[in-house]
Parts: C-alpha cells; sequence; structure tokens
C-alpha cells in the first residue's frame, strides 16, 4: 500500500517530483470567487442571502447568530466535552500570551534620532471555520484566541449553515469559550467576501482559518485587492515523520493514517534510514485501514496515491529532503529529538519524540493547527498573536540630527529626481 523508495536511486527530476505538491492555485475557482465577490460588493445582504440558498440550500432571513442561540448552545454539550474544550482554550491562551509577552514596543537612537516602534491591534478579524457536512470547533480556538491576546475588537466567526439553518452547538460553544463577538451564518466565497467587505456586521481586516478552494480563493482575492490580510494560502494536510531505529513503527503508522483521514489527497510521508522499517510501518498502516474502516477509501487513497516512505542512508540527509518539502507537520522520532531540531529550516510545527503525535497539537497542547501546506513553509510562518498586529513604525529627530541628515537627502533626493520638494522640505528648515 505505501511506496517505497530509495533515495539514493532518484533522479533529481524524480526527487523534485516527490517535493512538489498540487497547486494551491485553481484558477477556475478564481474566476467563479471573483464573480461572487463583485456580486457581494455590488448587492450586499440581499446577494450573501442568494448565494448561501444557492450553494448551501438554506433560506436565512438573519445571517448573524442571535446571542441567546449562542448563549442555549452550553447546554446542548456533554459536560465532559466542554471540558475537554475548556483545558484546550486555556492551553492554547497560555502558549499565545508568551507569544503576545514577547512582542512588545521598543525604541532607540539613531544618528541623534529617537527611533521605534509599536504594536497595535487590528480593528477587526474574521475566522473561517467550515462547517456544513464536518464541524470544527477546535478551529475557532485556534483562530480566536490569538486574536483576542492580540486585542482586536471584533472578532467574527465565519460558518456555512447547516441544512436545518443551525450551527453547530459545539461552534457556537466554542466561540463564546475563546471570546468572538459576531458568528456570521454564511460560509464559501460570499460569507469571507461579507465579512471583508462589512456588508454584515462589523468589517474585519484580517481573516484566518481553513476551507475549501473556493474560501482559499476568496481570501486570496481578497488580499490581492488590498482589503485584508489573510494568513495563508491553505492546501492538503500533510505530514512527514523522520524515523530511526528508536521508533515505533505502529506509532509511525498511526500518525500517517490519521493525515490520511483528513483526505484523498493528503500526503503522509516517513523518512528514514531502515528499509526494514518502512516496511514494518507499511504493515501497520495495511492493518489499520482494515481495522479502523471509517473513511476507509479516503484513508486508502491517500496513502496509494500521496503517501509514500523514503529510504537514505544517512539521516542527515532526511532532513535536508524535509527542509525541502517543507511539510505542515513535522515529527522527528529519533533517539535525540531536541538536538535534531536544530537541523530543521522549514515546517509548519514540529513535533518532537515518540510521545508527540500531531493530533496532540491539532486539539490540544497549545500550538496553533493553523498551519502552511503545499511548500508555503518555505516562506510563511503558523498561525500567532502577530498576524493581528501592526506594527507602527515612529521617529523622533531633533534639529541636530535633522541638519546631520541634510546633505545626504539633498544629494540622495536629487538623483531619484525628487530634489525639488523632497530634498526642499528639508532644506527650508534651515533657511535664516
Amino acid at each position: 500500500m505505501l511506496r517505497i523508495l530509495h533515495a539514493n536511486q532518484l533522479s533529481p527530476a524524480e526527487r523534485t517530483q516527490l517535493l512538489n505538491r498540487q497547486s494551491m492555485a485553481d484558477y477556475a475557482a478564481t474566476e467563479r470567487v471573483e464573480a461572487i465577490v463583485e456580486r457581494v460588493m455590488r448587492e450586499g445582504v440581499s446577494a450573501v442571502r442568494a448565494l448561501t440558498k444557492e450553494f448551501d440550500g438554506v433560506d436565512l432571513e438573519e445571517l448573524l447568530v442571535d446571542p441567546s442561540e449562542i448563549a442555549a448552545a452550553e447546554n446542548k454539550l456533554a459536560p465532559e466535552l466542554k471540558a475537554a474544550f475548556q483545558q484546550a482554550a486555556e492551553n492554547i491562551e497560555d502558549f499565545h500570551r508568551m507569544q503576545r509577552n514577547l512582542l512588545k514596543d521598543s525604541e532607540t537612537t539613531i544618528d541623534g534620532a529617537r527611533l521605534g516602534f509599536r504594536y497595535t491591534p487590528v480593528d477587526g478579524a474574521g475566522v473561517y471555520v467550515p462547517g456544513g457536512k464536518a464541524s470544527y470547533p477546535s478551529s475557532v480556538l485556534m483562530g480566536v484566541i490569538p486574536a483576542r491576546i492580540a486585542g482586536v475588537r471584533d472578532i467574527m466567526i465565519i460558518t456555512p449553515p447547516a441544512k436545518d439553518g443551525g450551527v453547530d452547538p459545539a461552534v457556537l460553544y466554542c466561540a463564546k469559550l475563546a471570546g468572538a463577538t459576531h458568528v456570521l451564518r454564511a460560509g464559501g466565497a460570499q460569507g469571507v467576501a461579507a465579512a471583508a467587505c462589512g456588508v454584515i456586521g462589523p468589517r474585519v481586516n484580517v481573516i484566518v482559518g481553513p476551507g475549501n478552494r473556493y474560501v482559499t480563493a476568496a481570501k486570496s482575492l481578497l488580499a490581492a485587492r488590498g482589503l485584508v490580510r489573510i494568513d495563508m494560502p491553505a492546501g492538503p494536510s500533510e505530514v512527514i515523520v523522520i524515523a530511526d531505529d528508536t521508533a515505533n513503527a505502529e506509532f509511525v503508522a498511526a500518525d500517517l493514517l490519521s493525515q490520511a483521514e483528513h483526505g484523498d489527497d493528503s500526503p503522509a510521508i516517513v523518512l528514514t534510514t531502515s528499509v526494514e522499517f518502512a516496511r514494518a510501518v507499511d504493515a501497520a498502516i495495511v492493518r489499520g485501514v482494515k481495522e479502523r474502516t471509517k473513511r476507509q477509501a479516503l484513508k486508502q487513497a491517500s496513502i496509494e496515491n500521496h503517501s509514500f516512505a523514503l529510504v537514505f542512508e544517512r539521516l542527515d540527509d532526511a532532513f535536508d529532503f524535509a527542509n525541502d518539502f517543507a511539510a505542515e507537520h513535522l515529527e522527528i522520532c529519533t533517539a535525540n529529538p531536541e538536538q535534531d531540531l536544530r537541523k530543521v529550516k522549514s515546517a509548519g510545527s514540529v513535533f518532537l519524540g515518540h510521545y508527540a503525535p500531531v493530533a496532540l497539537g491539532d486539539y490540544y497542547s497549545g500550538t496553533n493547527h493553523v498551519l502552511p501546506t503545499g511548500g508555503a513553509a518555505l516562506a510563511y510562518s503558523g498561525l500567532g498573536v502577530e498576524l493581528f498586529l501592526k506594527r507602527i513604525t515612529w521617529q523622533f529627530p531633533t534639529r541636530a540630527s535633522l541638519e546631520r541628515a541634510l546633505r545626504p537627502i539633498l544629494l540622495m533626493s536629487e538623483h531619484e529626481g525628487f530634489d525639488q520638494e523632497h530634498g526642499h522640505s528639508v532644506a527650508v528648515r534651515f533657511k535664516n
């Protein structure tokens, strides 16, 4: 079921092919989404209602969830489930509070002038939470808590309605628990556009969270127009496990299948120095697919079509491959995982040791599960508090420091053709 390949037998072209994933750019979706965004901007609420009826089969009069419905959601959940969400929320809060505490306003003196920067939150943030057929209340916690810690005033959940027009009580409970201020019962491109344009409720300046290709296209289009800031492009979930002879094949197989469970296009990869270990992982995967039949077809397609084991002669070469791949999730199942962490240059989130499954970070530990996919970790970081903050620089020069800058500014502005006004704006301050 799991392809087993040998790194020393790959041609450069074959290695490149393994690194390449399905493009996150969907031009057909982008064209369709552009029309949806234009319609929402032109027609407002009526367009969002009509599109929600067309795409979700739900005719809604009120698109914002009433606060009483949010309050009532708590009574629909089992106490044990609520306690699980509460503890996860506390962990996420603690981890992201640490991030905020490290983002301190600062200043220095350069050439006689005081220069500095300060952080200020955006006014509004949108957190997209997939809905409809599935429900992801954990994504509520991951998106809302960092925004609240950053100091965002208005935090809106954007989520598709169920067929009965409602929203999963767990999503509503987590929205209240995390500190969301609004829940928009409209998903897809129309929900994203409505939030970005302030059509329903307060306008948001940042939109984060996973979604399908239409959501991704809408976020990217609105960001390209300068209307919102987004977290990152989103593609299929993925994992790489780097394993040495201390790793447990059953553990690794379980972690690969946990990614395959996301969808039939999710890469699940093990990098090792032992072909025997790769075969043991494959055997454990075969058993797992047969024994745990939920989403069986998805898992099997993911393993057979998008996953592989790659055997290296040296573990360091495995880390080189992992850095080039830049996986969303990277597990280091080795004898010295903390030491090996120093070899990592590109990854969304790293899981160290034999007791660090990706599911721990997906739900509970406190790190964020909104992470770069498809190689985006070469340039992007996972979602954090800083995405909801603007860094504003400032300067407070003295007359003497500006006078020292006069001649250099005159020379540079003249070279660029802006001396008449740029240069004059400095020189005029020193005319007798």
